[in-house]
């Protein structure tokens, strides 16, 4: 596993300690399809959240958060699609962006973007 898969990783496990410790439940990690991957699928009651992890150790070419663009957006509504699909899921769900940047530590976007 090469340096940026660790860190990838590694934010990966932060996000779910800090989603888990608010009482959200890991459903799947690493999720994946023809269309793409959702880092975290998490439970928060009635709602199914699919979760993008982001780590920047630089701003020198934007934050993590600016780093969900249209096209990312767009890949992980498809992969989401298509986990609903196969998991039958007929709830509530949403989009949630977990960013770590270097000098801005961790932050949770609940409900970032939408379909």
């Amino acid at each position: 596993m090469g340096k940026t898969q660790t860190l990838g990783r590694a934010a990966e496990d932060r996000a779910e300690s800090m989603l888990s410790s608010a009482g959200l439940r890991t459903v799947a990690r690493n999720y994946r399809c023809r269309s793409g991957e959702i880092d975290l699928v998490m439970r928060d009651g009635k709602h199914l959240i699919f979760v993008e992890v982001r780590y920047r150790s630089s701003r020198a070419f934007g934050s993590a958060a600016a780093s969900v663009d249209a096209d990312k957006q767009r890949k992980l509504i498809l992969a989401a699609q298509h986990y609903l699909l196969q998991n039958r899921w007929q709830g509530p769900c949403r989009f949630d962006v977990v960013t770590f940047d270097r000098d801005l530590g961790g932050r949770w976007i609940r409900d970032a973007f939408g379909v």
